[in-house]
């Protein structure tokens, strides 16, 4: 009988089976190479909430995916990096992870000072990169400052102004508030967004006046010469762009001069859960949007995505920083997996009108927009502040219609589009 199927080995046969098993530790070890994602933020200084709570959402989404087998068979490889809140620090420290570390993703957890700055780096090197933080909405809005390989996967202004000018319009009108004062930080984002919220406020109220505006520096210590300024100005209201430790330190100085009593206040950042409770006194009856709140939106996702944050950060409270940064990773995961490749090019073209599943959303969903590269449909709402759990109460969810009509008028006479 023959012996059909089995070949003798011969000289060459022997030779492409040696090659091959001397190549196979080599293409494995190429293919265990890891994915490395520069992170940075601000880590150190007033501010460093921006940092910790941004990386305690970043890190567990790297977990979970590099325990279901990384990505593109690949693990994933953070690389954390300080910026210390200085733009010219932020754009050595982008350009640094990318030339020096080998990086081939960014997630840029910036303020907005410095993801100006790091916006630049990225047009230079075309490397993919995802701002996570910055709510100036210039940043993608304008297109001269837009580049074909960066995204937001944040609130932003224009989205909070149009919403907290309409709701802030009915509580002015109710309670017959006309004079106004501000007091925001003294750079783009604070200027930027108290200009904006002024313009939709005035939209739907026009006979509201400002009276007095007051500028204090970012991680500014004492504010009683300001809190003083705008008690001299006898405002009926006040709005304020403060966050993080600046606006909980203005709210504990603001109750010893009576502040929040004297005038009715209106504070986007106040509703995230840390400051509200770094807060010795709760004011009841700020007006705020929420920022991160597991209340809002009301649903098993939201809240089980909130107390898994706490369960892996020691107890800590996420915030708005921490949704958003979540969310980002999520997209670079699937962006990544739609595009099959970590080049920035071929990742910005998988982002570009992508809809994810998301807790953070009224929908449940959220949507990077192709336009423009930036983040809609994610929950956002006001309500007002009492002083114990869950301390931001009858949210009135915004109307994403509305929203996005009132933008696109807004860039048209800002000659974006």
């Amino acid at each position: 009988m023959r012996n059909i199927g089995v070949m003798k080995p011969n000289r060459r046969t022997v030779l492409a089976g040696s090659v091959g098993l001397l190549a196979m530790p080599w293409v494995a070890r190429a293919q265990a190479k890891p994915i490395k994602i520069g992170i940075q933020s601000i880590f150190s200084g007033p501010i460093a909430l921006l940092g910790t709570s941004s990386r305690g959402a970043i890190q567990p989404e790297i977990d979970r995916i590099n325990a279901a087998g990384g990505l593109l068979g690949r693990q994933i490889q953070p690389i954390y990096r300080d910026s210390k809140g200085q733009p010219q620090e932020a754009a050595r420290v982008a350009r640094e992870l990318v030339n020096t570390d080998g990086c081939e993703l960014l997630l840029d957890a910036e303020a907005s000072s410095g993801a100006f700055a790091v916006q630049e780096v990225v047009r230079d090197l075309g490397v993919l990169c995802v701002h996570s933080n910055s709510e100036t909405s210039s940043l993608t809005a304008d297109p001269k400052l837009r580049v074909p390989t960066a995204f937001r996967c944040a609130r932003q202004g224009v989205h909070d102004a149009i919403v907290g000018g309409a709701h802030s319009a009915k509580v002015a009108t109710a309670k017959k508030l006309t004079k106004w004062a501000t007091c925001s930080p003294d750079y783009a984002f604070g200027r930027d967004t108290t200009a904006q919220f002024l313009e939709y406020l005035k939209h739907f109220k026009p006979d509201i006046e400002v009276i007095s505006q007051a500028w204090p520096k970012l991680g500014q210590p004492d504010f009683t010469e300001v809190i003083t300024k705008i008690l001299q100005a006898k405002p009926q209201a006040l709005y304020s762009a403060l966050y993080a430790g600046d606006l909980s330190a203005f709210v504990n100085q603001g109750n010893v001069y009576a502040l929040f009593g004297a005038m009715q206040v209106f504070v986007p950042a106040m509703g995230d859960l840390p400051v509200l409770t770094a807060v010795k006194n709760l004011p009841p009856g700020i007006q705020s949007a929420n920022r991160y709140l597991p209340t809002f939106p009301d649903t098993k996702a939201n809240a089980a995505w909130g107390a898994t944050y706490r369960k892996e950060n020691g107890n800590a409270f996420p915030t708005n920083w921490s949704w958003q940064n979540a969310t980002a990773m999520r997209f670079i995961e699937a962006a990544v997996k739609k595009a099959g490749s970590t080049d920035g090019k071929k990742v910005a073209a998988a982002l570009e009108g992508l809809t994810l599943d998301s807790p953070f959303s009224t929908t449940g969903q959220v949507t990077m927009r192709a336009e423009d590269h930036t983040l809609i449909d994610y929950a956002i709402g006001w309500g007002t502040t009492i002083p114990k759990a869950p301390y931001v109460i009858d949210i009135e969810p915004g109307d994403w219609g509305q929203i996005i009509e009132l933008e696109t008028e807004w860039k048209k006479k800002s000659g974006y589009i």
